[in-house]
Parts: structure tokens; sequence; C-alpha cells
């Protein structure tokens, strides 16, 4: 029985050639994430800006203006609706309760439900959740100190694992893979909480576990082919590592998509930034990380005798 093989083993693609249109590419897609984050800004859950949010599922879609003129009635503050998941599902947001007790909180969502039942019959309430401002200012402040504190750290070992070099390209490519997540949030506005966040970090775990192979291999290579051009050089060491890369990356994928058919609407978030974040590191790590070693000036080992025979004295 012969073995799939999605990469022939004879693969030779020349990825250092076009990574000047790499370079362009990713300079464009980072500026517009940017742009897109600084003009239409994140849809922050509840998490981030505090407040109460209540979950409502009709029968059938709702007029969104008949729901607001039902819940200003009841006079609890501004009220902010979204349709998500379906037509028929509204996430309903309100200033949290000028008391913390739980007694509080039930009693505002108490209100809702008895509104909207009066002219949604069928409507349920699958969940609420509430955060006061506080909290939710340090969960801001904790999200980015954590995604800032991961880039760095991986950064850092980079440099110290590898060459300068190395850390340098690391940092690139995986703010790269963040800022891309941040646009792609700020698009689409789905709803940006603490799992986006965690899913953040996980999409930096993998970026990085794909890059050191990559880059574990190149360096192996400058050991092994010290006289070879760092173009050739790395074009064979990104080929090398192809099969395990597209591999890895498709049965992800595959896991992914089944998580985002089944998973439903709560996880339909977190599962959008992982895939996106899959696609996004494969790319940053064979077209634009390995390419910027050699705009950084890295070069092969040179062959040194005397190191080379007192590394074989003390392997005998």
């Amino acid at each position: 029985m012969r073995l799939l093989k999605l990469v022939p083993d004879n693969t030779n693609i020349g990825f250092v050639s076009v990574r000047r249109w790499a370079f362009g590419l990713t300079a464009l897609l980072t500026v517009l994430s940017i742009v897109a984050v600084g003009v239409r800004g994140l849809n922050l859950g509840v998490d981030f800006v505090g407040g109460l949010m209540i979950e409502a599922k009709f029968e059938g879609t709702p007029a969104l203006d008949k729901v607001r003129r039902d819940i200003d009635r009841l006079e609890l503050g501004e009220v902010s609706l979204q349709q998500f998941g379906g037509a028929d599902s509204v996430s309903i947001r309100l200033p949290p309760p000028d008391s913390t007790d739980e007694g509080a909180t039930n009693a505002v969502v108490n209100k809702v439900k008895a509104a909207l039942e009066k002219d949604f019959p069928g409507v349920t309430f699958p969940r609420y959740d509430t955060v006061s401002g506080k909290v939710s200012g340090e969960l801001i402040q904790n999200g980015i100190l954590a995604v800032l504190l991961a880039v760095f750290g991986i950064a850092v070992f980079g440099w110290v694992r590898f060459e300068w070099q190395f850390g340098v390209c690391t940092f690139v490519a995986i703010g790269h893979d963040v800022l891309m997540t941040l646009g792609f949030f700020a698009i689409t506005q789905l709803e940006f909480d603490l799992n986006i966040v965690a899913a953040v970090l996980t999409i930096v775990g993998y970026s990085i576990n794909d890059k050191i192979v990559i880059d574990d291999r190149i360096r192996e290579n400058m050991r092994k082919y010290r006289k070879m051009e760092m173009r050739d050089l790395i074009d064979l060491s990104v080929n090398e590592t192809l099969p395990r890369t597209v591999m890895t990356s498709l049965t992800i994928l595959l896991a992914l998509g089944a998580l985002l058919i089944f998973g439903g609407h709560v996880l339909r978030g977190f599962t959008a930034a992982m895939m996106l974040g899959v696609i996004v590191g494969t790319y940053s790590s064979i077209y634009v990380s390995s390419s910027l070693l050699i705009t950084l000036g890295l070069q092969p080992q040179p062959f040194d005798p005397k190191t080379e025979g007192a590394a074989a004295e003390r392997i005998g």
C-alpha cells in the first residue's frame, strides 16, 4: 500500500524568488489591518467593555426596531443589539446594574425576558453574562500584556536559540499573524472577547512551532552546505520541511472546519480566528520569515578546519 504524499519528494519551489512580492503583500495587508482596526474598531465583548449581555433566540427573524422599543421602555440605559449566529439570534447589551449583587442582575434579566415574551412568543434566553467596568479594564490590560509578552518572549528565544536574524524574523512573522487576526475581526465585526485572546495566543504558539522547524532545518543546512548560496539554501530547507508543514496545516484545518460547522455560534469566533491563524501563520513562515533572513544578511558559517578537527576529536 502506497503512502499518501501531498507534496512529492522532488518538490523544488523557488520561494525566495518571489520574496519581494511576498514582502509587498505582507506590508499591504498589515497596513490595511491597522487601518481597519483604527477606523472600524473591534466589536469588544462584555469581557472587555463591561455590562450585561443577554442572548435571545426568537422563532423566526425578529424586527430589531421592535426589540429595541420594548427594551427602551424599561429605562435600563443605552441598549445595543446585534444579530449573531443566525438571523433568529440577537445579542442584547445593557449597562451593568448599579449593584454587583446577583439578585440585581437577575432582576434586570427578568425584566427584559418579560418585556420580550409579550411581543415575541416562544423567545428563549440561552445565556447571559455580566462584567463590571473595573474587571473589564483589567481584562483588557491583561489580554494585551499576555499577547505582547508571548510575542516578545518567543522572539528572544529565537535570538538565543539560533542567531539574532532568526529572532527578528520571528518577531516580524508573529506580529504579522496577530495583526491579520485583529484586522479580520475589525472587518467582520465578530465579537472579540477572552476566547479570541486565547485563540490569538494559540495562533502564536502554532506559528512559532512551524517556524522553529523551518529555522532548525536552515541552521542544519548552513553547517552542511557551507558553500551554497543563501537563496538556494533557504529554498532547499523550506522544500524539505514542506511536506510536514502542509500535512500539519491541513489536518488542523480539517479539525477546525468540523468545529466551525458543528460547534455552534459560541465557538464560531474562536474557530474562525484559529483557521485564519493557521493559514496566515503557514504563509508567513514560508514566504516572509525565511526569506527575510537574506535581507538581514544571514550567511552560512565559514569552514574552519581547526574547529572541525577539534569537534571530530571530541566525537571520537
